[in-house]
């Protein structure tokens, strides 16, 4: 398999079908994995969104947290993540104050739970 292409989340309706899927939370963040609905079309691309609500603050920091979260995605959702899925990531008031190694770890943590939590209700063993 070849490496995976990083596609940015857009429209509404995909963050809502991805906030159906397998959803893990942490401190820092929160994860949402759904199946991608068109995923034929681009075959080695995973789709991955973020999201900050006013419960993270003001504007700045919303804008500071979702940046925080992007660049977490960038740099462990090609190693990590499984094509054909979506992931939203949820930004939280520790988002903000969370080292960046850890916020990298705790994203790594949340991908194995959601991807174990996906393998176990369609009947895979690992």
């Amino acid at each position: 398999m070849g490496a995976l292409r990083l596609a940015t989340m857009k429209k509404r309706a995909d963050f809502l079908k991805a906030a159906k899927g397998v959803r893990r939370s942490l401190n820092s963040l929160m994860l949402e994995v759904a199946p991608t609905p068109d995923y034929g079309r681009e075959p080695n691309t995973v789709r991955y969104g973020v999201t900050a609500s006013r419960k993270v603050g003001g504007a700045v920091e919303r804008n500071r947290a979702k940046r925080r979260l992007r660049e977490a995605a960038r740099a462990v959702l090609p190693l990590s993540a499984l094509a054909g899925n979506d992931y939203v990531l949820v930004a939280r008031r520790e988002t903000l104050v969370r080292p960046f190694d850890g916020l990298l770890a705790d994203l790594a943590r949340a991908l194995d739970a959601a991807h174990a939590s996906q393998r176990k209700a369609s009947g895979e063993t690992a």
